[in-house]
């Protein structure tokens, strides 16, 4: 089963890092994001990639044209022009990148790449959130329910810690980012049946996948969801990063499944 990942956003609320490189890039750990979703998926077995390529979709191209390169120990004799390889770390990865244009929604992205899918089952997710999410047990209880698309719901955690103060004025309660609101939310992580390209029809260069596609497959009854109470965070802003960072150097990256 093939796995595609939406990465060609601009990464506006991260400008910080991404002008000068796509949000996919951004590292943690000293690898993009973007390879950490990909171990995700490789943890259970799945090593097909498709690639929705936009925003400085070159990075992207340059970084699995020479990633043999970059994960490995090497000699290079300029005179001679030629490379030897002592050591190689690299990963079963099979990645098709594809250039679905700069300013490309989400919904025209997942059309442009459905030649690559053919008529078969696929997943989804975006390039920029990471989770501890069974792919095994998502898959499982997408064919028991039978629906043309399932996603991944979970419940983010507050920004904020609550307190609750007593008449006299003392904290008697405090809860370090509580869990949300009880609102479960889109985390990504999608098992789509080619069905789902029939909501794409027409021109949705400009339509965002979560709307008119998602709402009317949802109108159908043709959306599932898959409750995931476990770990899961997007790396929206610079403040988010750090702390994926943060979690990394401390030996408690929830996301790190494999060994």
């Amino acid at each position: 089963m093939k796995v595609v990942i939406l990465a060609g956003g601009l990464g506006t609320r991260l400008m910080e890092e991404t002008e000068s490189r796509p949000k996919p890039m951004v590292e943690i750990g000293g690898k993009p994001i973007l390879w950490h979703i990909m171990k995700i998926y490789e943890a259970y077995g799945f090593n097909e990639f498709v690639l929705c390529l936009g925003y400085k979709s070159q990075m992207i191209k340059e970084y699995f044209l020479n990633y043999y390169l970059y994960n490995s120990d090497i000699t290079v004799e300029l005179e001679k022009n030629k490379v030897d390889v002592h050591f190689n770390n690299s990963e079963s990865f099979k990645v098709t990148l594809v250039d679905t244009g700069l300013n490309t929604n989400t919904a025209g992205r997942i059309k442009k790449i459905q030649k690559y899918i053919g008529n078969e089952t696929f997943m989804l997710t975006y390039g920029d959130g990471v989770a501890d999410i069974n792919i095994k047990d998502l898959i499982a209880f997408h064919k028991f329910h039978g629906k043309y698309a399932t996603l991944t719901s979970v419940q983010t955690p507050g920004r904020f810690g609550n307190i609750e103060i007593d008449s006299s004025g003392m904290v008697d309660h405090f809860v370090e980012k509580p869990q949300g609101d009880g609102m479960w939310i889109n985390g990504g992580f999608f098992v789509l049946e080619p069905e789902i390209f029939n909501y794409l029809e027409g021109d949705v260069e400009n339509v965002q996948w979560e709307n008119q596609p998602l709402l009317e497959i949802a109108k159908d009854k043709q959306l599932a969801a898959f409750k995931h109470s476990g770990f899961w965070k997007p790396m929206d802003a610079l403040r988010d990063r750090i702390e994926l960072e943060q979690m990394w150097q401390n030996n408690n990256a929830k996301w790190k499944i494999w060994d």
